[in-house]
């Protein structure tokens, strides 16, 4: 599930889930970023077996690893934005910052 998250956040660079599972994925994708600031093919493939897209994968070490070279971290941010209809349950905006 969190691999699944990471991708899409990577290729959209924001998505909307509940808040629980947005803390979860916060540690998991900044971890990936960090391998992506490296660079080097032992990063790359240490990416590669969390996850499971090739272009999302080519995204992160082309794209945004340069973006966050200069960063010492804190890559995401979460927004909470109110509760679903449905159930109630904490909906959160979990988006890349830009510099």
């Amino acid at each position: 599930m969190l691999s699944n998250m990471a991708v899409s956040l990577f290729q959209h660079e924001s998505i909307r889930t509940t808040t629980a599972k947005a803390k979860e994925l916060r540690p998991f994708a900044e971890r990936l970023i960090t391998l992506a600031r490296r660079g080097d093919l032992h990063a790359r493939r240490q990416a590669a077996r969390a996850l499971p897209d090739k272009q999302a994968l080519q995204k992160l070490f082309d794209t945004l690893g340069p973006r966050y070279a200069e960063r010492a971290g804190g890559y995401m941010r979460i927004l909470k934005i109110g509760q679903r209809k449905g159930d109630g349950a904490e909906i959160a905006l979990v988006q890349l910052v830009k510099e």
